[in-house]
């Protein structure tokens, strides 16, 4: 409430409570505008918050206000911005103080001063230039890299040059950091064909108002040339584009294109950088001087001085949703912004999530399509492989097809989304097997370093060399990880490289983008891993793609778990046959006759989305309604059935349908007891505004505090 009367400011605090504080202004100063970022007393700590709104003094005279120790920036941010992150409290019932945690970075949210990261390009001096470096060769080896003018400072540790030689270099006047590289030099590239440029006209049409599309192309129909040709055009209206992208894991070759193309300095946002460096770009896109950022989800929520388009790359992964702290939807988050700053947003996906086709079909997005893969590349060849009678070795069929790809000189990648050596020890004997203690899970068998661990709440050990109940040494690997699959094909193929590509593998920061250049020199190899490698590589020497054991998903209790297990198949899929060679897919399940399979065959994705959204739609489950789940957990099971038990009676309405407390999927894990109350109602904004007006009341019931609890918005995990 703003107006004559204000005299306290509300400010939100880093704190998980349900509401802001108010707060006098500074001894002997005025009230700090709405935007600023400012310092307060909170008990006996001093914490930074933002002021989000003016108020009256407390209606009780009993009440004792603090005044704000320091406002450290006035109006540092803008209301829409304000605007966006009151709509995800009140949308996904977060505390309104973790807004603080959406809005500023790290460094920002400090009370000791931080010291500002180092410039961000580098580039070579004169004294570089003629130096002798006969006695340096990883000095000599940088120079020549920066011969052609300024790169990134990220971009040179990514290539795997150390922070030493960096340093030494500076320090002897060699090279120098710069803040802005000038000029990079832009390269042409491929022509468009007609769908692509009918993407690219319709995005530009709406460059005056906000317009969400959805773009819909066939794995290597060319998606990222169209936001790189309509991001150009936006760069040329001194508008800055933002970029969404899933993982950290797609940053560097993603970002390497876009600089190439556009000719402007892409700056990059993401969990995986110094604060320092999240600090420098927050800065840059709040200035205007970062005109490309791209990012994960919490870029989103980044300050943008002259927005023009925001794009969302892979919009159907699962990534882009928050787990913890306010869980918010990156995708969802990113539609809302562009609409509060009347911008268009694109959504891209060769496998659109069934929200975003459903939002087309009612009418809310408008959907394009790239039927066509780019240039001269075909679609790969679709074989299903009955796998029955398989289990613990390679499928004879399988090897046959890898060894004629190779032999022809393709590469060949396998998906399987187990790491680890096998996903269970048992006893030969007794039928003991190795279970989490703290999770309704069996542990995972890592041959490597002889352990066991569980996946889902990081507990590890020794494994054991007998039977832990009845002494018997024959203990069984049974299935396989992508360890034993690496063993399995290194012995099968000795003669090519096989990479395995996993978390386990991967541990260094740079790791998965040096092999990614490695295998892109085309040579025969085999990649084996698993998430890491369906998510929009572009490897033109693959000629073999496989998933092997997908018959878990088929006979999940999880209701989204079949458009998952098609997403995760098209992707992997189209990573084969995107060059030159023809490309051919293979699918190994002991299910071969489901209909689930029969109907991913055609190589249609979105026929196949189409035909789940209807069952969806008969079913009365999302998309076609909404769905939060209020999940609370404890150390023993009775605490947060109580909690629930109270929250269903506060929350009771004939709007909306309650079912719970239920045990989740997993009802036991990292040693909490986990349960949770389905709520669902046709209309999502009404059963939002239903949990929002109920957040204190939850916070205020008696079992509120012997349990851990949240709400999860349209959520993705049962």
């Amino acid at each position: 409430m703003s107006g004559p009367a204000a005299v306290t400011a509300r400010v939100v605090v880093p704190v998980p409570l349900p509401r802001p504080f108010d707060y006098l202004p500074p001894s002997g100063a005025r009230l700090p505008p709405v935007g600023s970022r400012v310092l307060v007393p909170f008990g006996r700590r001093q914490l930074v918050g933002i002021v989000v709104d003016h108020g009256s003094p407390p209606a009780d005279r009993s009440v004792k206000l603090r005044p704000i120790a320091r406002v450290l920036d006035e109006v540092l941010l803008d209301d829409r911005l304000l605007e966006l992150a009151d709509w995800c409290c009140r949308y996904y019932g977060a505390a309104p103080g973790e807004t603080a945690n959406l809005l500023l970075p790290g460094a920002l949210r400090r009370v000791k001063a931080f010291r500002p990261a180092p410039k961000p390009f580098i580039e070579l001096t004169s004294t570089g230039r003629e130096a002798e470096l006969s006695r340096a060769p990883r000095q000599a080896d940088l120079r020549d890299r920066l011969i052609t003018g300024p790169l990134a400072r990220r971009e040179l540790l990514e290539s795997g040059f150390s922070a030493d030689v960096l340093r030494r270099m500076l320090d002897a006047g060699l090279v120098r950091a710069v803040e802005d590289p000038g000029v990079i030099q832009s390269t042409a590239g491929p022509e468009l064909n007609a769908e692509q440029r009918h993407a690219v006209s319709a995005i530009l049409a709406a460059r005056h108002r906000f317009e969400a599309l959805l773009l819909a192309g066939i794995t290597g129909s060319g998606k990222t040339e169209v936001y790189l040709h309509a991001a150009r055009r936006m760069l040329e209206r001194g508008r800055q584009v933002l970029i969404l992208i899933p993982e950290i894991g797609l940053t560097a070759q993603l970002v390497r294109r876009i600089e190439s193309r556009l000719g402007a300095p892409a700056h990059v946002y993401h969990s995986g950088l110094s604060e320092g460096e999240r600090l420098a770009c927050w800065q840059a896109a709040r200035t205007g001087r970062a005109r490309v950022i791209v990012g994960t989800r919490s870029a989103v929520f980044l300050p943008l001085k002259r927005p023009g388009l925001i794009v969302v790359d892979e919009e159907h992964d699962s990534s882009f949703k928050q787990a913890e702290g306010a869980r918010y939807h990156g995708r969802d988050v990113a539609v809302m912004r562009a609409r509060k700053l009347g911008i268009p947003v694109v959504l891209g996906s060769a496998t659109p999530s069934l929200e975003s086709l459903h939002n087309a079909t009612q009418g809310r997005y408008r959907l394009l399509e790239l039927t066509e893969r780019a240039g001269a590349a075909n679609l790969p060849r679709w074989r299903i492989i009955d796998a029955r009678g398989r289990s613990g070795r390679l499928d004879p069929e399988l090897v046959r097809n890898i060894r004629r790809h190779l032999d022809e000189g393709g590469q060949v990648l396998i998906y399987r989304n187990r790491r680890g050596y096998a996903p269970v020890l048992m006893c030969a004997e007794c039928g003991w097997s190795a279970d989490c203690r703290r999770c309704d899970a069996h542990m995972t068998w890592h041959q490597a370093n002889a352990s066991l661990q569980c996946h889902h709440c990081g507990v590890h050990h020794r494994a054991p060399p007998r039977c832990p109940e009845c002494g018997s040494p024959e203990l069984l690997a049974l299935g396989a990880g992508t360890e034993r699959l690496e063993d399995q094909l290194k012995a099968e193929f000795a003669e090519v490289a096989v990479y395995r590509v996993d978390r386990d593998s991967m541990t260094g920061r740079h790791d998965f983008d040096q092999l990614l250049e490695k295998v892109r020199d085309g040579k025969p190899c085999i990649l084996v891993g698993t998430q890491m490698l369906a998510k929009g590589h572009h490897l033109p020497g693959v000629t073999l793609a496989a998933v092997l054991d997908v018959d878990q998903a088929l006979f999940s209790a999880d209701f989204r778990a079949p458009e998952r297990l098609g997403q995760v198949v098209c992707q992997v899929a189209g990573r084969a046959g995107r060059g030159e060679r023809a490309g051919e897919f293979l699918l190994l399940t002991r299910h071969p006759e489901h209909p689930l399979l029969e109907a991913m065959a055609r190589g249609d994705y979105l026929a196949y989305a189409r035909k789940l959204l209807a069952e969806r739609q008969a079913a009365e489950l999302p998309p076609a309604t909404a769905l939060a789940l209020l999940r609370a957990e404890a150390h023993q099971p009775e605490a947060p059935r109580v909690f629930l038990e109270q929250a269903g009676r506060l929350l009771h309405s004939k709007r909306i349908e309650m079912i719970g407390p239920l045990p989740a999927i997993m009802t036991r894990r990292g040693g909490y007891w986990r349960f949770q109350l389905w709520l669902q109602a046709p209309d999502r904004a009404a059963l939002a505004g239903h949990l929002a007006a109920r957040i204190e009341a939850l916070h205020d019931l008696p079992a509120a505090r012997k349990v851990r609890w949240h709400v999860d918005m349209d959520a993705l995990e049962l």
